[in-house]
């Protein structure tokens, strides 16, 4: 996962409310009920002692989803709040939370975040006529970063009183005019997945345009095309099979993401390319070698020493003596997450059982050097 989204939180001052809440806002008393819950949040976060221009940018937030506000349709959401009030970090958690989390603490408590938090995978839903499509552009599903409605010649089928070529004729030419709407659609498709990279390009809408469509396709997206009868562009049509086969193959694609991650530490520690263990990867961070930190979900009760720098890091004070500095004792997951957002790492979380040798943590390296420890 690119954790990138994650440098305002580190560029901000501390101490950080985390929050991981239930905001589930569907009851006919969904209101009271949202009201009741942030006022419980917003008291575990006075008895922690926040001071009053946190608890109320929390407080604000969380009761955004009153009223029909958009916030009003999530299930569960994550915030990460600065010492002056500032909302760093607000995101859409997968569902309501296994684990509800109120901190006040001088890092943020991000791995309970990123555990939880709904998966990142950038795609493409495009629903198309033969008019032209709306395409939509997201990382999570049904919330799209863009939206474009694609739209092109009405050249209209109706009847011809006369038969014979002239009717072949007319035929020809509407069946061209689909074909060129679907070349329009196909280009902008193209064009995406050149700048986005997309995991899968989800094809919906009218039988007869999907077929011209895909049959477009070029190789940017021919390979990524997943198609679903339901779902049209009509006004009224209904939506929910869209959405639904969205998040349905954004999870299949992040617990793939997982598995693929996984076999990698065993794959790439044969060449060296993979560490496990804490001071291996500790190791490993300082150096900038890191491409992908792995962190089980449940973790050690680990302390790491940091400096003043988010990569001078140490197990132990003997690593920041050889550092030539001192360090603070930081919970072991915020210091590995702070180190790889500084590092352009990427973090990927998994399930503790999928970890090799039940380890809490291991990276897969950019590159080795003659410190890497050599595979067993």
């Amino acid at each position: 996962m690119d954790v990138s989204f994650l440098q305002p939180v580190f560029a901000a001052g501390g101490p950080f409310a985390t929050v991981c809440a239930d905001v589930t806002h569907t009851t006919e008393n969904a209101d009271a009920e949202l009201e009741l819950k942030v006022r419980a949040v917003a008291e575990q976060l006075e008895q922690h002692g926040a001071p009053a221009t946190v608890v109320d940018a929390v407080r604000a937030r969380l009761l955004e989803g009153i009223e029909g506000g958009e916030a009003g349709t999530l299930r569960g959401r994550a915030l990460v709040v600065a010492a002056d009030g500032s909302v760093v970090l607000d995101e859409v958690l997968g569902d309501v939370p296994r684990n509800a989390v109120v901190a006040w603490s001088p890092q943020p408590d991000l791995l309970p975040v990123l555990t939880q938090m709904a998966a990142r995978v950038p795609h493409v839903v495009v629903v198309a006529d033969r008019l032209g499509a709306d395409v939509a552009i997201a990382s999570l599903a049904g919330q799209p970063d863009e939206e474009k409605e694609i739209e092109g010649d009405d050249f209209r089928l109706r009847k011809v009183k006369v038969g014979g070529w002239k009717h072949n004729h007319y035929m020809r030419t509407v069946e061209n005019k689909w074909v060129e709407n679907a070349d329009e659609v196909a280009e902008e498709i193209a064009s995406v997945a050149r700048r986005r990279d997309p995991r899968f390009v989800l094809v919906a809408g009218d039988v007869r345009a999907r077929q011209v469509l895909t049959d477009r396709a070029d190789k940017a997206w021919a390979d990524l095309v997943v198609t679903m009868e339901e779902g049209g562009r009509a006004a009224g049509a209904d939506r929910e099979p869209i959405d639904r086969r969205e998040a349905e193959l954004v999870a299949e694609h992040e617990a793939h993401e997982q598995a693929e991650t996984v076999e990698k530490i065993a794959s790439a520690g044969a060449h060296g390319l993979a560490v496990t263990g804490t001071a291996a990867v500790v190791e490993a961070l300082r150096k900038g070698q890191v491409e992908t930190l792995v962190l089980a979900d449940r973790q050690d009760d680990e302390q790491l020493l940091v400096g003043e720098d988010p990569t001078t890091l140490g197990v132990g004070q003997g690593d920041m003596d050889a550092l030539g500095t001192h360090g603070t004792a930081v919970p072991a997951d915020r210091a590995l997450v702070a180190a790889a957002v500084a590092s352009a790492a990427g973090v990927v979380v998994v399930p503790r059982p999928a970890m090799p040798e039940d380890v809490s943590v291991a990276a897969i390296l950019r590159y080795t050097d003659d410190s890497t420890p050599s595979p067993r």
